[in-house]
């Protein structure tokens, strides 16, 4: 196994794709410093697992991604792919097959780390477990970068024996040891939790056993009380059986008495007929007389109107003039005070006019004096303020000055404190802590943070789920229950309906017999089929009356009717279709399976009775009429239906009927639906719950497993960072004070050269402020005098101005006001003149009203009389039909009486009809035969007793206290959890013990190979290290007797030397023994290749020579790539891999093959 390339894409200072081949096992990597060639051997370490960014050379893992040049821009990610020849099957296991092999890794600016297998997305640990025991490894003894080898050399010895280890292969057994460790830890830990399980889960069977038993007892309680209200409901329903018998002997009594009160109640409708024409032809009368007294009276108020309105305007027209009169008189006088007004406002407009001038000019020189005096103080103001400028600067100077100078000796104080406290602690921080890998932690934080949210993402999820279903759960049972009280109460109305429907239409047992014997009792009946518009039953029940039940036949003659021995029958038959009136109560019929055209197609359909009434006298012979509230007449009878019979209403209650058992089997299927749907949202609820439940027992896992690597991550990340940024700070901040203490010295003794110029110049200036006092008093009273005066004189000036305005303003206000009333004055004039020409054309006389109205009079006297004599009649009229329609009232009200104890003794018979059909119900669902239970119970069997009875269980029952019915299954479950659970203990157990074998086996296998491979590489130091030193002597001893952690240390004497410690070798030495070391390593176990990060650089030329050739003889086993600027090296390279950086911070590749290039200088 061999690298073959290292393709390379913006990875420090390689921005470009780049691709580093290897074709021979001695490849050399050359250029200036600083050329990124160390870049080439971070990138190997990197890819391989590297998680330390200060083995890279770096603060953070996003430093290894380029950042930009002065003519380059920052790439967002890094790539690094290492590709190696596996064609002699080193790697073992599921890669043996492949030929090559390719391991990339990635990098992005937000710190996100990815590795790729093959071009395969794999974990670190992917990698790191194909190159287990092979030798590579981000920190392997395969790459030797600078400095490491002196690291190496001088090791401690826990250190020095990883080396050991990796060469021995057993680090997979290190890991795998570390894996069991684990997973017995993790045994313990489970059993302590099964344990803790099977105690509580022991505690929890006793307690279900107890409860299991009661229920057992619940059951069996249950049953009997079961059996006892069944045979309770049967007596039950014979005591019904037998109320219903005699109810039904009550109603045949009500029906006979009311038809009684039926015929009395046509009797009294026939008279009132009668009447009712007569009071019409009288009220005629009386509205035609009443008419021309209403046409008299509305003549009279009209003429007496306007007389009334004739004297009312002449009143209105005196009382004008007289306000016209007034009205003049008064603008009159307004006009003459209005004219003496002005003429005293123009008198003192002249002489205000001649005080405002005076004033004016005596304004003018009290402003000029103010004016010259305000200048002189002005100009004192601007020589004080230049004075007090000039003494508070050097004053305020003074002050700066002296404050400064305390503050600098403050500071010095200060700094020098702070300098020996910035030393001290400097001193302390020199030794810098070891710095732990981050980014593995960093990696695990990651991968337990995206499994956390993927559980939290799911558990939402699966909570939204349980609550949608919940809510269609308990939304769908509170359908459920409205469908199921809906349905109880339509299938109550139409178990009602039926019983009074097949009560009205059930036929005589005489008519029934006979229909039976001549097999005609399915024959179809006039009322099937038969629908109605809403709102006409009445009216096609009234006509059609006994016709409802009338049996369709072909021909009568076929039957004998003789056989007839008792009861009502009618028989009708196909008969050709009667032509409609106009309005036809046969447009009402909206179905019929017989032609019911014969007795609806001549009977008009109105409205109400007043309509009857009104087309009764135009009805043709066999036409009739019939009101939509059941009135049917004709010319020869009138017909009214009241319910007098059980059939009253059978059309209205088929319809209903109809509807009725539409909307029962529509709620039955939406309640067969509604069970369904919530049988699967159980289910499904339960599903949800149990998922849940195991979704958050999983997030708890990975939570705390999370809490405590982000722990460790940000102790460990905030404890470096604080200690390197630590370091950095107190250095700056040391040299900050040391500068600072050296400005605050010079500062202060600039200070005490500005403070004492200060005191000087605050002297000169506080004699000049003792003068300008002086003559300030002098020049502010004569200030104040002139100010005064200025004022007053402004002040009579303003007022003489105001008082001139206002005259100015009265006087135009009058004079407006003058012109207004004179105009007033010339429109009274007019007004009067109007008035009095009105007044005498409306003094005409009114005596041709009089006359008329005295006329109109005498007529509404003859009239009135008349009209007395026509109402007298009616009144007589009224009160006969009122005692008619008294009578007829009378008898209907004794058959309502009757007909609504009948209806009630109906509906108390179908409510016990329903109870028993009830009682039947319930114990048809507790799948119980009603005569079953009737013969099995004793004769003497009373409702009481049995009541008593289960009294007696129910309290059975209630002495057994709360039942938990699911505790029988819950036992059942939990005895086979605690079986299954105790197997699981003793299999946890079992591994446990077998975990332990692993463990000493791998111990022993562990110490037998690492004895082995010190042997052997303790024998290849000592071969070595004289072929390397031309001498001496070197050997590998071991710090302890276990070999499971014993330590590893070097004994190396060079030549002519007894040194007893590695330390004591110089740098050249320590570089030759560590080589020699690394390359005995190789000679045991060979890494697939070796690189060698400027190794040579401390060793002289002849040790170059023996490093080089010791190089080139192992290089026929393993593949080396070295970095070197020693001229002796490069010769013995069989390629040369040039970086180069022509671009300023990017890095370029140049391959020049050594062979190649002599031979074509031998050419």
């Amino acid at each position: 196994m061999r690298l073959k390339c290292i393709r390379l894409a913006g990875f420090k200072s390689f921005v470009d794709p780049t691709t580093a081949s290897f074709p021979s096992n001695m490849t050399a990597v050359v250029g200036p410093n600083g050329c990124g060639k160390s870049n080439i051997i971070d990138a190997v370490r990197w890819v391989l697992g590297e998680s330390s960014a200060k083995n890279l050379r770096g603060e953070s893992m996003t430093d290894v991604i380029f950042n930009g040049s002065t003519s380059r821009k920052p790439v967002s990610q890094a790539s690094i792919e290492l590709v190696f020849d596996n064609s002699d099957g080193t790697l073992q296991g599921e890669y043996a097959s492949y030929a090559e092999i390719s391991i990339r890794r990635r990098v992005t600016r937000e710190a996100q780390s990815t590795y790729y297998l093959n071009g395969v997305k794999c974990r670190r640990r992917d990698i790191t477990d194909i190159f287990l025991g092979t030798g590579l490894g981000p920190r392997s003894y395969a790459i030797i970068e600078q400095g490491m080898i002196s690291r190496l050399v001088e090791a401690r010895p826990d250190d020095l024996r990883i080396f050991i280890e990796e060469a021995a292969g057993i680090s997979k057994y290190k890991e795998r040891r570390r894996e069991t460790e684990n997973r017995i830890r993790r045994t313990e830990e489970n059993l302590e939790r099964l344990l803790d399980l099977r105690e509580e889960l022991g505690r929890q069977i006793e307690r279900l056993q107890r409860q299991a038993d009661a229920a057992e007892k619940y059951q069996n309680y249950k049953a009997e009380e079961q059996q006892l209200k069944a045979q309770l409901l049967a007596l039950r329903w014979q005591q019904l059986n037998v109320q219903a018998g005699e109810q039904q002997g009550r109603i045949a009594e009500l029906e006979t008495a009311l038809e009684a009160c039926m015929a009395e109640q046509r009797q009294a409708d026939a008279k009132i007929e009668v009447l009712r024409d007569g009071h019409h032809e009288l009220n005629d009368a009386f509205n035609r007389v009443q008419g021309r007294f209403y046409a008299i009276g509305a003549d009279i108020a009209r003429h007496e109107q306007s007389i009334q309105h004739a004297q009312q305007r002449l009143r209105q027209l005196q009382d004008d003039l007289a306000e016209a009169e007034r009205a003049r008189i008064e603008t009159e006088t307004h006009v003459a005070g209005d004219r003496e007004l002005l003429a005293d406002l123009d008198a003192q407009l002249l002489r205000l006019n001649a005080q405002q001038a005076e004033a004016e000019l005596n304004e003018a020189c009290s402003a000029a004096a103010f004016l010259q005096a305000e200048e002189a103080m002005h100009d004192w103001q601007e020589r004080w303020t230049l004075a007090s400028e000039h003494s508070a600067a050097p004053r305020n100077e003074a002050d700066v000055q002296r404050t400064r100078i305390e503050q600098f000796e403050h500071n010095s104080q200060r700094l020098f404190t702070r300098q020996q406290r910035l030393q001290d602690e400097e001193q302390r921080l020199q030794t810098d802590p070891h710095a732990e890998s981050l980014e593995e932690l960093q990696q695990r934080v990651g991968e337990a943070q995206g499994q956390l949210d993927e559980l939290s993402a799911k558990q939402q999820l699966q909570a939204k789920q349980l609550q949608d279903t919940q809510e269609q759960l308990s939304e769908k049972s509170q359908q459920q229950q409205q469908v199921q009280g809906q349905l109880q109460r339509l299938q109550g109305r139409v178990s009602a309906l039926e019983a009074l429907q097949q009560a009205a239409l059930n036929p005589e047992h005489g008519v029934q017999s006979w229909l039976e014997t001549q097999q005609l009792q399915q024959q179809p009946r006039l009322l099937d089929g038969l629908k109605v518009a809403a709102g006409w039953e009445l009216a096609v029940e009234t006509v059609l009356a006994a016709d409802l039940q009338a049996v369709q036949v072909e021909n009568w003659a076929d039957f004998e009717l003789s056989a007839l021995s008792s009861g009502h029958l009618r028989l009708v038959s196909n008969s050709q279709a009667v032509t409609p009136v106009k309005d036809s109560l046969l447009t009402k019929v909206l179905a019929a399976s017989l032609d019911v055209s014969p007795w609806l197609a001549p009977v008009y359909a109105v409205a109400n009775l007043d309509q009857a009434l009104a087309l009764r006298p135009q009805l043709k012979r066999g036409e009739s009429v019939v009101s939509q509230d059941g009135y049917w007449l004709a010319a020869h009878f009138l017909s009214v239906r009241r319910g007098e019979q059980s059939s009253s209403g059978v059309l209205a209650r088929a319809q209903e009927l109809d509807q009725l058992l539409l909307k029962v089997a529509e709620l039955e299927e939406q309640e067969q639906a509604l069970e369904v749907h919530l049988q699967t949202l159980h289910s499904a609820r339960h599903t949800l719950q149990t998922q849940s439940q195991q979704l958050r027992q999983a997030e708890q896992g990975v939570h705390l497993i999370l809490s405590e690597l982000k722990s460790q991550f940000s102790a460990q990340s905030a404890r470096i960072e604080q200690l390197q940024l630590r370091r950095t700070a107190i250095i700056a901040e040391r040299a900050d004070v040391t500068e600072q203490q050296q400005i605050e010295a010079e500062q202060s003794a600039e200070a005490q050269l500005l403070l004492q110029d200060a005191l000087e110049r605050m002297a000169a200036a506080e004699q000049q402020q003792q003068r300008l006092q002086a003559e300030q008093g002098q020049l502010r009273s004569q200030f104040e005098h002139l100010r005064m005066q200025a004022q007053q004189a402004k002040n009579t000036l303003h007022q003489l101005a105001l008082d001139l305005s206002t005259l100015s303003t009265q006087k135009r206000s009058t004079e407006q006001a003058l012109q207004r009333l004179e105009q007033q004055s010339a429109q009274a004039n007019q007004r009067r003149e109007q008035l009095t020409l009105n007044l005498a054309e409306g003094e005409s006389p009114t005596d041709e009203l009089r006359a008329q109205l005295e006329e109109l009079l005498q007529n509404r006297l003859a009239t009135d009389d008349e009209l007395r004599a026509a109402r007298t009649a009616l009144e007589e009229a009224d009160i006969q039909m009122r005692a008619a329609d008294q009578q007829r009232s009378q008898a209907e009200q004794r058959a309502q009486g009757v007909r609504e104890q009948l209806e009630h003794q109906r509906l108390s018979l179908q409510t016990l009809i329903v109870q028993k059909e009830t009682f039947n119900q319930q114990l048809q669902a507790l799948e119980l035969d009603l005569h079953q239970l009737l013969q099995d119970l004793p004769a003497e069997a009373e409702a009481s007793v049995w009541e008593q009875q289960i009294k007696a269980v129910a309290a059975r029952i209630e002495r057994l206290g709360a039942i938990n019915l699911a505790a029988i299954e819950e036992y059942r479950q939990q005895s086979e959890r605690k079986t299954y659970l105790d197997a699981q203990n003793d299999d946890l157990v079992e591994a446990l013990a077998t975990l332990g074998n692993v463990i000493h086996k791998i111990d022993r296998e562990t110490r037998q190979r690492f004895k082995d491979t010190f042997d052997l590489i303790n024998t290849g130091l000592q071969e070595l290290f004289p072929k390397v030193f031309g001498g001496g002597h070197a050997s590998l001893e071991m710090t302890g007797d276990d070999l499971l952690s014993t330590g590893v240390a070097i004994m190396a004497r060079p030549p002519g030397k007894k040194n007893s410690t590695i330390h004591l070798l110089s740098g050249g030495e320590k570089a030759l023994t560590a080589l020699a070391l690394v390359f005995a390593i190789f000679q045991l176990n060979p890494a697939p290749f070796c690189m060698l990060d400027e190794v040579d650089a401390p060793l002289d030329d002849a040790n170059v020579v023996r490093y080089s050739r010791l190089v080139k003889e192992m290089s026929e086993k393993v593949q080396f790539i070295y970095i070197t600027h020693n001229k002796i090296a490069m010769e013995l390279a069989d390629q040369l891999l040039g970086v180069t950086m022509h671009e300023p911070g990017c890095s370029r590749l140049v391959t020049v093959s050594v062979e190649e290039a002599a031979a074509l200088a031998e050419r």
